[in-house]
């Protein structure tokens, strides 16, 4: 087995424990028994833990960025901004441990606005932005800051998404849903030309 091969498995384990029970679980012993190696060799491969985790994080925000924002291509402006809150919702709602590690625990590699979210630096923000772009260019939102005006759709929903997670939203999840929606509507109706 090659040394990148083995690379891979070692952080596909990480990923699958941090998925399953959130970032604390991820041990180098435990990685090393899922992965089928000894502890030892894993730092072949990653220094450290934190070395491990900032890759499962990259690969993470790689896959998201591959998918993110491919829901309604063909739709009206507004369907394919909402359909990004679809895809939000779906991944943080079925991911949740690894929704916190990537979105709200810190991490010594984190983006951090607004230099790490700036063009590429951010795969899902970016189709965010891009989507606010297009709905100033055509007329749709007034003209201010992109990124801004981005994070601006984004933070309610995040907000609303950590009371959900911790157990603050007495709503099943379509209900919770459809209030991200309505939320992300108000937002939409106070910067729209």
């Amino acid at each position: 087995m090659s040394t990148t091969e083995t690379a891979d498995r070692v952080a596909d384990a990480a990923r699958e424990i941090l998925a399953a029970e959130g970032s604390r679980a991820v041990t180098m012993r435990r990685v090393a028994e899922a992965a089928g190696i000894t502890a030892m060799a894993i730092y072949k491969h990653y220094p450290s833990r934190e070395a491990l985790l900032g890759e499962v994080a990259d690969r993470a925000f790689r896959d998201l960025g591959r998918t993110w924002g491919r829901r309604d291509t063909a739709g009206d402006w507004q369907s394919r901004a909402l359909g990004l809150l679809d895809d939000f919702l779906d991944f943080a709602l079925g991911s949740p441990h690894l929704y916190a590690f990537l979105m709200t625990e810190r991490r010594e590699r984190a983006r951090r606005f607004p230099e790490g979210f700036r063009e590429s630096g951010s795969p899902a923000y970016s189709r965010v932005v891009a989507a606010v772009e297009e709905g100033m260019a055509a007329g749709l939102l007034r003209r201010d800051d992109p990124l801004e005006v981005a994070l601006a759709l984004t933070a309610p929903v995040q907000g609303l998404v950590q009371l959900y997670l911790g157990g603050r939203m007495g709503l099943p999840e379509a209900e919770f849903r459809a209030l991200c929606h309505r939320t992300a509507g108000r937002v939409l109706d106070g910067i729209r030309a």
